[in-house]
């Protein structure tokens, strides 16, 4: 039971997700999603899903693609995160 512990207290999670245009709605493949700060990440798949493994409890997950606005969200247990990108304007 002791040796469970010290696991427990670096444990890290699976988030999974949508990541769509905030303005029609539809999804967007290819979108990075990474880890701030790590190379840990991955890439959206042609209906918007990703799964992003290893997360660690107060990671900040950084959700972008060219030509939209980048977001930035902090970990905090949740499995699912589902963002909105909306059109960068410049």
């Amino acid at each position: 039971m002791l040796l469970i512990l010290p696991l427990l207290a670096v444990a890290q999670s699976v988030i999974t997700g949508t990541i769509k245009d905030a303005s029609t709605g539809l999804p967007v493949p290819s979108a990075s999603v990474l880890v701030k700060g790590t190379s840990n990440g991955t890439a959206t798949d042609f209906d918007g899903n990703y799964t992003l493994n290893n997360v660690p409890d107060g990671a900040v997950i950084v959700f972008s693609y060219i030509g939209y606005t980048t977001q930035e969200v902090a970990y905090t247990g949740q499995s699912t995160i589902d963002i909105a990108l909306a059109e960068n304007p410049c």
